[in-house]
């Protein structure tokens, strides 16, 4: 029997701002996979014991997943590793706050390592949720679509995995419950409650349940985004970035699969498993091995460890364009081939970027002969506004990438602004406001963030309203492979 967090009582949460010693690695999509099954059974009220399979995972990235988790543990003290005492900036409770977390019902284990992961919330009973199927998975966790058979509300049930007995195993884990209870915006994923009990060694986060995910419906044969579509949708996925990097927090997962849409068009961030705080005026070392490898920015590949919200901005600038291609823009099968589809569509790094990164991998990387950028080029079919934020937000260097702010608002490089620059040094030729008048703007030295805001989201057509968008069935990216699977499957086997 499982218990799962209702209402928040207490709002206030303590994090030391520090990453955590255990990093995560995401694995890529689809061709670099093999298939590591195992089997796990949860009993619900109401149902039969379900057994699903976990998710597939790469082998070869295993070590380096380990090879990681000790660089880091070497970065901790001889200090740390002497102290015995509880130390609340660990995340230790006091002992009178851990006996009531026991008390209502919490696994002592979890209050031991990561009290102030659930400090103020209530356990609710896992009896209480029935399963009605699996819709999505991931490395480190399976999500179920679920009905709270108490107020009969349909629900998202993600179900993490980690070793209880191991304490870096349930911080890491615990490190999304606490970003999780920091963040409130409507384009970010809220988290309702989490199912345990004192017996149990498992843990449920509950999420209202989304519809669709972005991957789902981009996949869809039948559906096609209009450009005032894509606009919506993506001023939604940078409003939510805003809103995390303004608390210091960096997704590092950004792509289709992670972006949720109800049937109401509202778009929301979610899985901030390989989420962290970050720290810009006190920076330290983090892994490099995160965001899933079509949407993992340069710097990442060459081996950063020094990095802040331009990883996300980079993920955020691969949708945009898929989005409009219909199709990745850059499915590289291994590091190598997508650090060369990179080079070979934005261009090789400036030697002054290469001198000043001073990255791990530049030596192993870095091109005998540069490449030309060819952004424009390769995407001329484009609607000619998405132009200046596809090629700032898909940067080389991430300090070019700029911010979240920087692509929503306009205000920040405004129009009267504008106007008042240019036209005190020189005449404009063009009278009229239309991306020609803008284009002659940036001749003259516009600022190039003003104008990628301004054009993209101020031309028409406009982001359309989210409540105006089309209905569509239930579509995550796991039906699409689904469907995909079948069609292989038709194609081997036909019917006679």
């Amino acid at each position: 029997m499982g218990c799962v967090l209702g209402r928040e009582v207490s709002s206030g949460l303590v994090h030391n701002g520090r990453e955590e010693k255990r990093e995560g690695v995401h694995y890529e999509k689809k061709s670099q996979s093999i298939s590591a099954e195992s089997t796990e059974t949860l009993e619900v009220k109401g149902a039969e014991n379900v057994t699903v399979d976990t998710e597939v995972v790469e082998a070869d990235e295993g070590d380096e997943t380990k090879k990681d988790d000790k660089a880091e543990h070497d970065g901790k003290s001889r200090k740390e590793k002497r102290r015995s005492k509880p130390d609340p900036r660990l995340s230790n409770p006091p002992k009178h706050k851990h006996g009531e977390q026991v008390a209502a019902g919490w696994p002592s284990w979890l209050s031991a390592h990561v009290g102030e992961a659930i400090d103020g919330w209530l356990p609710r009973r896992a009896d209480t949720f029935e399963k009605i199927d699996k819709i999505g998975q991931g490395t480190y966790s399976n999500v179920y679509k679920a009905r709270d058979t108490v107020t009969g509300k349909i629900v998202a049930l993600k179900k993490v995995r980690f070793d209880n007995l191991e304490p870096e195993s349930v911080r890491f884990m615990a490190r999304e419950i606490i970003i999780l209870r920091q963040l409130d915006h409507p384009n970010v994923i809220k988290l309702e409650g989490l199912v345990t009990s004192r017996m149990s060694c498992s843990l449920y986060l509950v999420f209202e349940y989304m519809d669709h995910d972005l991957a789902g419906l981009a996949a869809s044969p039948d559906i096609k985004f209009t450009e005032a579509q894509v606009k919506c949708y993506m001023h939604q996925l940078l409003s939510g970035l805003e809103h995390c990097h303004n608390r210091h927090v960096l997704h590092r997962d950004i792509k289709g699969s992670n972006l949720l849409l109800d049937n109401s068009g509202i778009l929301r961030i979610a899985d901030f498993g390989l989420a962290t705080i970050f720290d810009p005026r006190h920076k330290h070392q983090m892994t490099s091995r995160v965001v899933t490898l079509w949407y993992r920015p340069p710097e990442l590949l060459l081996g950063a460890t020094d990095y802040g919200v331009g990883i996300d901005l980079w993920s955020a600038g691969c949708i945009l364009a898929e989005l409009l291609a219909g199709k990745p823009i850059m499915p590289g099968r291994t590091e190598v081939e997508q650090l060369h589809k990179i080079y070979k569509l934005c261009g090789s790094p400036s030697e002054e970027y290469w001198k000043k990164s001073k990255l791990p991998n530049a030596t192993l990387f870095k091109p005998r002969e540069p490449y030309r950028r060819c952004i424009r080029e390769t995407f001329k079919d484009f609607p000619q506004s998405s132009l200046p934020l596809i090629d700032t937000l898909l940067a080389i260097d991430p300090a070019e990438r700029k911010t979240a702010t920087d692509a929503l608002r306009s205000e920040w490089f405004g129009l009267e602004t504008c106007m008042l620059e240019v036209s005190s040094s020189k005449p404009l030729a063009s009278e009229s406001k239309g991306l020609a008048f803008w284009v002659e703007l940036i001749a003259w030295g516009l600022p190039s963030a003003g104008y990628l805001s301004y054009v993209f989201f101020n031309t028409e057509p406009y982001a359309c309203d989210p409540s105006s968008l089309p209905k569509y069935p239930p579509t995550k990216e796991m039906d699409a492979k689904r469907r995909d699977d079948e069609a292989r499957r038709s194609a081997l086997f036909p019917i006679v």
